[in-house]
């Protein structure tokens, strides 16, 4: 991937300026924006995020596209500009969830001549915006990806271009399975951190918490419109394990209720163990 590529970033916002800036930073390549901010779109010139507005002829020559946007507006964006685009451009995306966005890709593939490839970087911020942008959380970070039935060398062009980025390692898997985990490992920790926050007892924590107060609450800080239909787009999964959850809180609401010693200790050490085993 030693040629000069030209990059079309659609969205520069959080991820979407970061991954600019990472491109920029790290490689020789140009890279166009595109935003419905314009003030994103200054600032991104500004700063030397992007080399400048994708227009008709960027788009019309785009070795790669990234979708920084909601799933919707992606296959919105490629509804219209799919076609467009030129034999073997590469298309991925950064969306927070896949089996509905692959699905609708799919769906999308006859009427242009691209080739898409899933991804997702998994870092980010309780902040979100152009302003809050910084290649920086990319390092060491993983990088999913999903192939959709792409060919390898389009799979080995998304990983490379993610290394060079900074990420630290790439993980392959499937829209469906990548819905399923994330709905555990990020979807749960923001409602939970979001129900958490929802407590009178919030307008009181200041001089009573520390470090733990911080780690629970840290992601309710959140993107609201965001985050609503990163849920809605991930309902059946993400219910699923928010069933999980209050279940096992039952467990431990019960277990103090009670007074069981012997039952909220064994609770205890079965998720000290889990933590300790799995990391």
């Amino acid at each position: 991937m030693s040629a000069v590529k030209e990059i079309v970033v659609v969205g520069l916002g959080l991820i979407g300026g970061s991954i600019a800036k990472a491109i920029k930073q790290h490689t020789g390549h140009k890279v166009y924006g595109i935003d419905t901010d314009e003030t994103a779109l200054l600032d991104a010139c500004s700063c030397g995020a992007i080399d400048g507005k994708a227009g008709p002829r960027e788009l019309a020559q785009a070795d790669m596209v990234y979708l920084c946007v909601y799933p919707e507006g992606a296959l919105a964006f490629m509804a219209e500009q799919g076609p467009k685009l030129k034999e073997n451009c590469i298309v991925t995306d950064a969306c927070g969830v896949k089996s509905a966005l692959c699905a609708g890709m799919e769906k999308l593939a006859p009427s242009g001549q691209y080739v898409f490839v899933a991804g997702h970087p998994m870092a980010g911020k309780e902040h979100s915006g152009f302003s809050a942008s910084d290649p920086s959380i990319f390092v060491g970070a993983s990088y999913i990806i999903a192939p959709c039935g792409a060919p390898e060398w389009a799979v080995r062009e998304v990983e490379e271009m993610a290394l060079a980025m900074g990420f630290g390692q790439i993980v392959h898997t499937t829209p469906e399975q990548h819905d399923k985990i994330i709905a555990y490992t990020s979807q749960v920790p923001h409602v939970l951190a979001c129900a958490y926050v929802l407590s009178p007892r919030c307008r009181e924590h200041k001089g009573f918490s520390a470090g733990s107060y911080r780690d629970v609450s840290r992601v309710a800080n959140i993107n609201d419109a965001l985050w609503t239909r990163l849920f809605l787009d991930n309902q059946q999964a993400l219910v699923g394990e928010l069933d999980q959850l209050i279940g096992d809180l039952g467990r431990f609401r019960d277990a103090i209720a009670a007074g069981e010693e012997k039952e909220l200790q064994a609770l205890l050490k079965a998720a000290g163990d889990s933590k300790r085993e799995n990391g």
